[in-house]
């Protein structure tokens, strides 16, 4: 801890250093569970190191992706609860970066505050950790910024970003896709971090009722259901890649179905989806009724139960689906590959 850094200036300004201080002395027992061997320096300087560990990788590729947690946020600051939402920040990263085939090596955030809590921005912190011990990444650094007048007091945003490796031999590119191969769907933990503008106008979120339990979703409040954290699917597609040859892979994000499946596909092939099979979540049927939301709509918006799909030939499907299930992910056929320039057909 910091003695004698203190400005009376800064703080009748509106920023508090030693409140920074004292929050990077709280987040470290939370960033210690994401230590790994390749980690080379502590938490506090002014940039993090990382030894590259290439053993197995004749050609190394380095993989990365950026993200937030959005508007999914506003419910955190209602519901007061601020240790899920790293787990989003982390989870939107890493499950870009394996969509390519690599695996995530370490993660830093950036959290942007009206007023430095130092408490609550360790619970945040605390979210990423175990984002990233989910992902198996580092936490390595990160940054901490007050901005009163920029944020109101009880607010605050938060952005990160993944850094992956994949051999170049092996990187998921979608180039062997074909007609008859299997979509196969790992399901979602729920809405995950997409959509909420809408989500927040359904239900005129700042006035909802978001603690009462509701029948309708298993006994869980509004706030609960829409609070669960994204799912992270690096390990469980980790183990799938060692063992089947992944043709093409989908993170199922803002833009839905629609948007997020043929990014995945190559010109002359689109998906073809067996709209019967999708394991919808009562979160998403609440979602339609209480919006009118037209069905077309919500699978243009939302993952509607499915956080990421899969491609593999047909005879690597029965293989797929018992790794994924072996690794804890309920996987199930969805739909396959269908030659012609339709991008996605659901039916």
């Amino acid at each position: 801890m910091h003695t004698n850094s203190k400005s009376d200036s800064y703080a009748a300004a509106g920023v508090d250093i030693t409140a920074g201080y004292k929050a990077v002395e709280l987040m470290k027992a939370h960033i210690a569970r994401t230590m790994t061997n390749s980690v080379a320096s502590d938490i506090g300087g002014f940039g993090g190191l990382f030894e590259l560990d290439l053993t197995g990788i004749s050609k190394p590729v380095l993989v990365s992706g950026t993200d937030g947690v959005g508007t999914k946020l506003k419910i955190a600051f209602l519901m007061d609860k601020h240790d899920t939402v790293g787990i989003d920040c982390v989870a939107m990263c890493v499950n870009d970066v394996i969509c390519c085939g690599a695996k995530p090596l370490f993660f830093l955030d950036y959290i942007a505050c009206g007023k430095n809590i130092p408490e609550r921005i360790a619970d945040i912190v605390a979210g990423v950790a175990e984002g990233c011990v989910q992902s198996g990444s580092a936490l390595i650094g990160g940054e901490t910024a007050e901005m009163p007048g920029f944020y109101p007091v009880d607010e605050y945003d938060m952005a990160g970003f993944s850094v992956g490796v994949v051999d170049k031999d092996k990187i998921v590119n979608n180039k062997t896709v074909k007609e008859g191969d299997i979509i196969i769907a790992l399901p979602s933990s729920g809405v995950h971090s997409n959509g909420f503008s809408l989500v927040r106008k359904v239900f005129d979120i700042e006035n909802a009722d978001l603690k009462t339990p509701l029948e309708e979703l298993g006994g869980k409040s509004l706030g609960e259901a829409l609070l669960t954290p994204t799912k992270i699917y690096v390990k469980p597609m980790t183990a799938l890649f060692e063992e089947v040859t992944v043709k093409s892979v989908s993170h199922i994000t803002g833009g839905g179905f629609y948007e997020n499946i043929p990014r995945s596909l190559p010109d002359g092939y689109g998906a073809k989806i067996d709209k019967a099979s999708i394991r919808i979540l009562p979160i998403f049927d609440l979602i339609a009724k209480t919006g009118n939301i037209p069905e077309r709509d919500m699978f243009n918006t939302y993952n509607m139960g499915v956080g990421m799909s899969v491609v593999v030939a047909k005879e690597d499907a029965d293989k797929a689906l018992e790794i994924l299930k072996a690794n804890g992910e309920d996987a199930y056929v969805i739909g396959e590959i269908i030659a012609g320039d339709e991008k996605i057909i659901i039916e």
